[in-house]
């Protein structure tokens, strides 16, 4: 039996703690005393959590006894999570970045995080989103401001800044998030993580929050490895009659043998930081090495048409709220309910053409994937900027809009297809850098399994940010 210094146990990942839990080298109450420790002395400086679980530390001494009479209730009993304050959490607060949500406990788990507490997980607390989740870095005036483990004076992106910060600073194994536009991809770029999101309906969702961005939004996940990625897709993903789109049949996956993989650089000529442009290639001539072959290409998808639409389908979505929610006006940030009033000007009509270009979209990605078997490009445009800033106006030189470091992401929301987002290999003491892998519908195993081959031709997860060990 291989004894581990509990100290040292927060730089393992879930799946290693599970086997020490059945090993009986680590206990859940440890480890969880352990992070609490490490979140108490480490989260001042990032701010990743923005409440934690009363009720979390009897719940590890619960897990603890299970173990010790070998009987886990779950694949994932006595592991903590962080996750992300958009999702609802029986009896924890759910903000989701709002002073209108500033009072709301919720009295259930939405769907995702019940299958998470079935599975035996403590949520150790939840972390930082910006307002209604949907901006590239993590602010909101209840909370504050997200920082950087790599760097504290940089934003680890968003919306999914806080369960980022949280693993990459080793304050939790593994957390959990949401994608609607790029959220878990960017984020997971920024910080050096493994960031899954799946495809619509991979996930089954109910009784959460408002949705704003139509059906794109989905629940990601992020970790240090793939395994544990698999992990947590293991629980999260089957049909749930509560979520329609999630009953669907088993489709086509591509056959045994190398895989035809288009790499694109850039899309519809926007500008990209070179320093992600060099690492990004250097990650693609990996899977050229490991047998596959890597084409490089254009992306055959309308993403400008999809550019120009996509402010007023956030602004739809917060005009639903403001409709529903009559304090909004009173309790949200100026910003928000400006986007609001402007959503509620527009008439049904532009609603409409804004489907049909989600619909065009959705058949450009689905007849790409007849030539293809998956897109590598980067997770992000821009390398990390300032904390307290929404977004780079400049990259590379050049003036960009607020979604200019977004531009690789949404598309794929759109399309609702699944993407995986993985690590660059960098130079030591440089900042990480991310690159995505998106697959043709229902291809999430296909996008582990390569992961996980390209993990091993290029390890990257023991590197730790310096605020992690002190």
């Amino acid at each position: 039996m291989i004894k581990i210094d509990l100290e040292e146990a927060w730089q393992l990942d879930a799946s290693a703690l599970l086997v020490a839990y059945a090993a009986g080298t680590l206990d859940p109450l440890g480890v969880f005393d352990l992070y609490l420790s490490r979140i108490e002395r480490l989260d001042p400086t990032l701010n990743a959590f923005v409440a934690l679980s009363p009720t979390a530390r009897s719940e590890a001494e619960a897990s603890a006894e299970r173990w010790r009479q070998s009987m886990p209730i779950g694949p994932l009993d006595g592991v903590p999570v962080a996750v992300k304050d958009n999702l609802a959490v029986a009896g924890m607060p759910a903000t989701f970045g709002s002073g209108l949500y500033a009072d709301y406990v919720p009295e259930a788990d939405e769907l995702p995080i019940k299958r998470l507490r079935d599975a035996g997980a403590i949520v150790i607390g939840k972390t930082n989103t910006p307002e209604f989740a949907v901006e590239g870095f993590t602010h909101n005036a209840l909370f504050g401001t997200t920082r950087n483990p790599w760097n504290p004076e940089l934003t680890p992106g968003g919306s999914s800044g806080g369960s980022v910060a949280a693993v990459a600073a080793g304050l939790a194994p593994i957390a959990v998030g949401t994608d609607g536009g790029g959220s878990a991809r960017r984020p997971a770029g920024y910080t050096g993580l493994v960031g899954l999101k799946p495809g619509i309906g991979h996930v089954p969702r109910a009784d959460g929050l408002p949705q704003v961005l139509l059906d794109f939004e989905v629940v990601g996940t992020f970790a240090r490895t793939v395994r544990d990625i698999a992990l947590l897709d293991r629980v999260f993903a089957g049909a749930d009659r509560a979520d329609p789109s999630s009953r669907r049949g088993p489709l086509t996956q591509p056959g045994d043998g190398p895989l035809k993989i288009l790499y694109v650089e850039r899309l519809d000529g926007n500008v990209c930081d070179g320093e992600i442009l060099t690492a990004v290639r250097k990650a693609a001539d990996v899977f050229g090495r490991m047998g596959h072959t890597v084409m490089d290409g254009e992306l055959p998808v309308d993403t400008k048409a999809l550019a120009d639409v996509w402010p007023m389908i956030c602004d739809i979505g917060l005009s639903r709220i403001l409709a529903t929610e009559p304090t909004m006006r009173e309790r949200a940030a100026e910003k928000y309910i400006g986007m609001a009033e402007r959503g509620a000007s527009i008439p049904a009509s532009d609603l409409l053409g804004i489907w049909e270009t989600v619909w065009r979209i959705r058949r450009e990605v689905s007849e790409l994937f007849a030539s293809v078997d998956l897109v590598l490009m980067p997770s992000c445009a821009a390398m990390p900027w300032a904390a307290d800033v929404p977004f780079p106006t400049e990259i590379d030189g050049t003036a960009v809009g607020p979604r200019g470091h977004a531009v690789y992401t949404g598309w794929v929301n759109a399309a609702g297809h699944p993407a995986i987002a993985l690590p660059c290999a960098v130079p030591e003491g440089a900042l990480p850098v991310g690159f995505q892998i998106i697959g043709d519908l229902g291809t999430e195993p296909l996008l582990l399994s390569l992961a996980a081959a390209y993990e091993e031709a290029a390890s990257w997860h023991e590197v730790w940010p310096a605020l992690a060990k002190s």
